[in-house]
């Protein structure tokens, strides 16, 4: 299926977005799962077949007739007749070497077709009012989920969300970036949940702990117990579950060292989630050292009075702006960070999350950003956000 020729052609698209069953084959669009009542009044699916008129390769232009093929047999009225009005043709066709149809029809408005969206509803209200009227749960937009199957993009199956929100060329700025997340006890899981949603080029996963029991209450999903007697890497079980909806995620099941710092060098963006200051300051660091960008990701919770408090932070560097790290990330030897604390809670791990890919989204282009604050804090008590070491253009 040509995703970039459907992406490209708003008449395919809105047929797509509207929940259709819609195939590019060779020169042909094809839409799946069309009911109808057969001579037994019985209700029965069909496909519709039209000719594509495109141009050059890019998107489609007006139908280059009004006639329209049909796989199946033929559409008949609530009694059981045959619906003459549309009838052309009872012939087998062999269009291509995967299209043989049964029949073709003809409902000529009198200007023509505009599009094809118009041609193909036309159709389909006609063939499936009777089926309709006969149950009317019944429908031939089933939001059916669409492989990706000529391998055209970094998802397994198509991103009808953005097309839907018409917001594929924003998202398409996160195309071509290889993103590492480091660690992903907590936070870092979250961090994957949404990067995976991202047209991201690849994901690489960080991280030599096991996935075990008290890491399930603080991640996204819900692990089973299968899951668990696994004792999987963290890598590579969040690899398999994310797997599913992104290509190319790919494990690294060990703790990040200087000797293998050098594994960091080809990505675009780096997520810093990681417990221990030493590690952190280690990693920021080398990547300052070698130009890439990150978001480095803090949470300190305490019990006060039988209540929890506290705060989480967001600390990002660019080649632009990163003379205020000294002052955020801190060495172990330091008795200055407030986020050192190790009480997680699903939630603050998704809020931190939350406020790190927004960062990453907002120096991507994603996002506006009128603050371009390098960090960012939220206070539990007060649900007051503090934004600082600001850019001022």
């Amino acid at each position: 299926m040509s995703q970039k020729l459907i992406n490209r052609s708003s008449d395919l698209k809105r047929l797509r977005d509207e929940g259709y069953e819609i195939e590019v084959s060779g020169g042909y669009l094809l839409i799946h799962h069309i009911p109808f009542v057969d001579q037994n009044r019985q209700i029965q699916y069909g496909v519709l077949v039209s000719t594509l008129t495109l141009s050059g390769s890019n998107m489609t232009t007006a139908p280059d007739n009004h006639v329209i093929y049909f796989i199946g047999d033929n559409p008949c009225s609530i009694d059981g007749t045959i619906i003459t009005a549309i009838q052309h043709s009872n012939v087998n066709s062999v269009l291509n070497s995967q299209i043989t149809v049964n029949r073709s029809f003809s409902n000529k408005p009198t200007t023509g077709y505009p599009n094809y969206y118009e041609k193909v509803k036309r159709y389909a209200d006609i063939i499936s009012a009777p089926a309709k009227y006969i149950d009317p749960s019944v429908t031939e937009k089933t939001f059916k989920v669409i492989a990706d199957i000529a391998d055209e993009t970094v998802f397994q199956y198509i991103d009808t969300n953005s097309s839907r929100a018409n917001i594929e060329a924003v998202n398409a700025k996160l195309e071509g970036q290889k993103i590492a997340i480091i660690g992903l006890g907590g936070t870092g899981a979250y961090i994957l949940d949404m990067v995976a949603k991202a047209p991201v080029k690849e994901i690489h996963l960080f991280d030599g702990d096991s996935f075990g029991q008290h890491n399930a209450f603080r991640s996204p999903g819900a692990a089973s117990k299968s899951d668990l007697n696994e004792n999987l890497r963290k890598a590579e079980y969040y690899q398999r579950l994310y797997s599913n909806m992104h290509k190319y995620i790919y494990v690294h099941d060990y703790y990040l060292k200087e000797e293998n710092l050098l594994d960091l060098d080809k990505m675009d963006y780096v997520f810093v989630c990681v417990d221990k200051n030493e590690i952190r300051k280690m990693i920021t660091d080398y990547l300052v050292r070698i130009g890439i960008s990150f978001s480095d990701v803090g949470l300190g919770v305490n019990i006060v009075d039988g209540k929890l408090t506290g705060a989480l932070r967001v600390t990002s560097s660019t080649s632009g702006k990163n003379d205020h790290l000294p002052l955020r990330i801190f060495s172990q030897g330091s008795d200055n960070n407030e986020y050192a604390t190790n009480i997680q809670i699903a939630e603050l791990n998704a809020l931190n999350a939350i406020f790190a890919i927004l960062k990453w989204k907002k120096i991507s282009g994603v996002y506006v950003d009128l603050e371009n604050e390098h960090h960012s804090s939220y206070t539990i008590s007060t649900s007051k956000i503090f934004n600082e070491d600001v850019v001022r253009t």
